[in-house]
């Protein structure tokens, strides 16, 4: 599987599409347009490992909503996150059973990297 979670109106996320080789070999979900499943943020959190890692604590509802004052467990993190898309750490890149997630120059080079050795 090949699959990209991301936001069409986020820049970020459009600079780093636009620096990924072979982007036409990816199915790419506009997360604001086309929600994610249950099954889709279940299948991310086993590839990534927790719940947690998919979270932008960076979202600016995570201050708004004063989460960042309280302790959030594994299932607030899953709940948030298919609550609002904002929650979810973007992009999400899924390529050959590994996962890319957020937008930090290290996750992106990483994903470069893998994807230029294919």
């Amino acid at each position: 599987m090949r699959k990209i979670y991301y936001l069409k109106t986020c820049s970020t996320c459009q600079r780093i599409l636009k620096s990924l080789p072979n982007l036409d070999t990816f199915e790419l979900q506009d997360i604001k347009i086309q929600p994610m499943t249950v099954k889709q943020v279940e299948e991310m959190q086993q590839m990534a490992g927790s719940y947690e890692v998919l979270f932008s604590k960076r979202a600016t509802l995570y201050k708004e909503m004063g989460l960042k004052d309280e302790k959030l467990t594994e299932a607030d993190f899953k709940r948030y996150i298919l609550e609002h898309y904002t929650f979810l750490s973007r992009p999400v890149i899924i390529a050959d059973g590994k996962i890319f997630v957020g937008n930090s120059a290290k996750t992106v080079d990483a994903a470069i990297q893998f994807l230029s050795n294919e």
